[in-house]
């Protein structure tokens, strides 16, 4: 359990880059660059099966390439919070509820909040 939150405060250190960065800026980069969403624009997209550890993989190995996963997870944290499903910044969900409150946390404490 120790090296699960130790791991989510490492990650939650790599967000604190975008704590200035508005969200409009945020989306703009991320939906114009974002690996999932050139893969998306493809003759040929990835194709979801709606089988949670088979959309998972598919998207984990889409998002392992992109320079945006950072980006795209401090994204999804502003937007659904504690209410996440799915993969993004190549985290799955229940990674993402686990991480919110420390990533929360940190902006509220270093921040004055989060944006």
């Amino acid at each position: 359990m120790m090296e699960h939150q130790d791991r989510l405060r490492s990650i939650a250190d790599r967000l604190d880059r975008f704590a200035e960065v508005e969200t409009d800026k945020l989306a703009e980069v991320v939906g114009a660059e974002g690996a999932c969403m050139v893969a998306m624009t493809e003759p040929e997209p990835p194709v979801l099966t709606g089988e949670a550890v088979t959309d998972r993989n598919l998207a984990e190995r889409v998002c392992s390439g992109c320079q945006f996963q950072t980006a795209c997870l401090e994204l999804e944290l502003r937007w659904s919070g504690p209410y996440q499903v799915g993969v993004f910044g190549a985290l799955p969900d229940e990674d993402r509820r686990d991480l919110y409150p420390i990533w929360r946390a940190r902006r509220a404490e270093q921040w004055g909040g989060d944006r």
